[in-house]
């Protein structure tokens, strides 16, 4: 905008205004009203012409291509490039993709939507400058469902990403491409984002391994936010060690992101070798036999829960009733926080003191104007949060985020019995990708019936890991193991004994 162009508003404009907040004013008033706004007007042309106050970008690059169809078989590549970082570091050698709702200085991002498509952000997310300050180097952007909203593959505007299992079907979402670049052996490391399970589901239909950190541990800083309760980014990789070594990267503080609560970055790869004799184990009855489940996947986590046994661990049954009610209780909290903060909102909303990207909240703002072009799951996600919203003045909000302590209570109380819990990460194995013609019911429900035992540790926190654990039909099912709070490492300690101790493609069901 140029300097000092934002103008008194005029007696109609002001009418206008008050129009939409339910005020009657007459001409007087309105007119008393505008002179009085003379000096606050004055302020905001001052902001106006203030440089904004943006984290420098370092490491030179270019924009990347959009690759060809030839080279890139299961449409999980939105842009290649090559961004090399610093000379040393635990990264140094390491190639890593990057989901696309992410941020990295000069190469586009369009999150999956078509409503977003040509915007370029002007600064990096901690997370990239923390890779390359390791010595990582950037190798591409991955596609992501559109605006995150899918646990399918199928919903992003650039086409839908395939299984490297089984072409033809889901990937997982929405770091449908970061999961599945890391299963094809393109890249040993991605990062993803998890608001509902979106690295965890990936992860375990593309048997990989997906860690989504404890809530505040990675900081969110240059990522496009969906609500900011439940936004969580972290490490997609091919092996235990990898994951570790990623995360201890990219943890800690960066004096940007306010959801951060100190923790800081620890060695978690010292952990990943010392095996899992004497761990104690719960697995969670509610976990399995849903109207959803596949019998294949639950036999298969069983089956895994067996193998740790075998490892060492103490491993019983136990019963968390309430996590059967956690998915009702995260959906009032991400639908109607998405539709508010990340729709209505602009991507971030207000009242907190966090980074600010402009550019993206001006270029986000567009999608009012193509609102026709939304995908079916966020067009869904979001007539419900706006119809709660504007019809129940955000009570079911405001409810279930008080409820989430009840939840969290109750998986901590299970947990100070067990080091871990173990479920299913997903209640049945990647499904078909629909046609392109495929009824609104079958695309909303291929996006969304997945998530029911990942989306409860989103809005509770816990970290919650998916390791493949075996599979059914050609396809990969995963295990996740939740912990305690800030308590990855025993996570680690688990999957480094179990990928260490079971060849999990060995064990197949169907």
């Amino acid at each position: 905008m140029p300097l000092g162009t934002l103008k008194l508003p005029t007696i109609d404009q002001l009418r206008d205004v008050a129009d939409d907040l339910g005020m009657t004013l007459s001409d007087d008033e309105l007119s008393q009203h505008q002179a009085a706004l003379t000096g606050a007007i004055a302020a905001y042309n001052a902001v106006d012409q203030m440089p904004d106050e943006l984290p420098p970008v370092t490491y030179p690059r270019l924009p990347g291509i959009r690759p060809q169809p030839e080279d890139n078989k299961y449409g999980a590549w939105y842009v290649k490039t090559t961004i090399g970082g610093a000379p040393s570091g635990k990264l140094k050698g390491k190639t890593v993709a990057v989901k696309d709702n992410i941020m990295v200085a000069g190469v586009p991002m369009m999150n999956g939507a078509s409503t977003l498509e040509g915007y370029v952000p002007d600064v990096d997310a901690t997370v990239v400058s923390r890779i390359l300050d390791a010595g990582g180097t950037i190798a591409g952007k991955t596609v992501c469902e559109y605006f995150c909203f899918s646990g399918g593959s199928h919903t992003s505007s650039t086409g839908p990403v395939h299984n490297p299992h089984k072409p033809g079907y889901s990937a997982g979402g929405s770091s449908s491409g970061s999961a599945a670049v890391v299963a094809a052996g393109e890249v040993p490391m991605a990062l993803g984002g998890d608001q509902g399970g979106s690295i965890r589901i990936p992860s375990g239909w593309c048997g990989v391994y997906g860690m989504k950190p404890t809530h505040g541990l990675v900081p969110y800083t240059g990522i496009m936010p969906i609500e900011t309760t439940v936004d969580h980014t972290g490490p997609i990789t091919a092996t235990v060690e990898d994951n570790a070594l990623l995360l201890e990267v990219l943890a800690g503080p960066d004096g940007l992101d306010p959801r951060q609560y100190g923790a800081q970055s620890r060695p978690f790869r010292d952990a990943v070798g010392r095996g899992a004799s004497g761990l104690r184990i719960g697995v969670v009855q509610e976990g399995f036999g849903l109207p959803v489940s596949s019998e294949s996947s639950d036999a298969l986590v069983r089956e895994a829960g067996e193998r740790f046994r075998g490892l060492g661990a103490t491993v019983e049954q136990v019963s968390i009733p309430l996590h059967s009610l956690g998915l009702a209780i995260w959906l009032p909290i991400a639908a109607e926080g998405a539709t508010m903060q990340m729709m209505l909102g602009n991507g971030y909303g207000f009242n907190w003191q966090g980074l600010y990207v402009n550019s993206l909240i001006d270029a986000h703002s567009n999608w009012r104007n193509r609102a026709d072009e939304l995908s079916d799951t966020l067009k869904n996600t979001m007539l419900l949060g706006h119809y709660m919203v504007t019809r129940h003045r955000g009570h079911y909000y405001a409810k279930a985020q008080n409820l989430v302590r009840r939840l969290r209570a109750a998986y901590d109380a299970a947990l100070s019995g067990y080091d871990l819990l173990l479920m299913p990460t997903l209640p049945m194995p990647a499904t078909k990708i629909p046609a392109a013609d495929a009824p609104t019911s079958e695309i909303i429900q291929r996006g969304l019936e997945m998530i029911v035992n990942t989306a409860p540790f989103d809005c509770t926190h816990h970290p919650a890991m998916s390791i493949p654990c075996g599979l059914t039909d050609g396809l990969p099912v995963g295990a996740m193991l939740i912990g305690r709070m800030n308590d990855e490492e025993t996570i680690y300690r688990a999957a480094g004994a179990f990928e260490k101790g079971v060849d999990w493609r060995s064990l197949k069901q169907g």
